[in-house]
C-alpha cells in the first residue's frame, strides 16, 4: 500500500481544487491501482514559501497499486504546474499495522458511545 500526500496550489477555485483531487484519483483507478481512502485536509499555510505561495491545499491519498505503476505515477505529478508538491511512501508492515489500528480506532470509539 502506497500514502501519496500532495499540495494544490490555492490560487485555483474551489471546483479546480475538486477536479484536480478528482483526476489524481481516477488517474490510479486507470492505471489499475485500488483507492483506499482520500482525506482532503484542506487550504494550509506552507512550512516555507514556495513560489511565493504561502498556503496550499492538502490531500492525503491511500492506495493500492503494483511498483512499477509508481514512476508514471510520479512523473505525472511532477508535470502538474497546479501541483507544487508531492509525497509517495510506500508502506512496510509496521507502518500498516499502524494505519489499520488508526482505521479502527474510530469505529471502535463510536461502539463504545452505543
Amino acid at each position: 500500500m502506497y500514502e501519496l500526500m500532495y499540495v494544490v496550489n490555492t490560487v485555483l477555485n474551489d471546483e479546480q481544487v475538486k477536479d484536480i483531487v478528482e483526476r489524481v484519483t481516477g488517474f490510479i483507478r486507470e492505471s489499475g491501482g485500488d483507492i483506499v481512502e482520500v482525506q482532503e485536509k484542506g487550504s494550509q499555510r506552507l512550512a516555507y514559501p514556495i513560489e511565493k505561495k504561502r498556503n496550499g491545499y492538502y490531500t492525503l491519498t491511500y492506495f493500492r497499486a503494483d511498483g512499477d505503476f509508481i514512476e508514471r505515477f510520479e512523473r505525472a505529478l511532477r508535470i502538474n504546474d497546479d501541483i507544487m508538491r508531492h509525497l509517495i511512501l510506500r508502506y512496510d508492515a509496521k507502518m500498516m499495522r499502524h494505519f489499520e489500528k488508526q482505521q479502527r480506532q474510530p469505529a471502535e470509539a463510536e461502539a463504545e458511545a452505543s
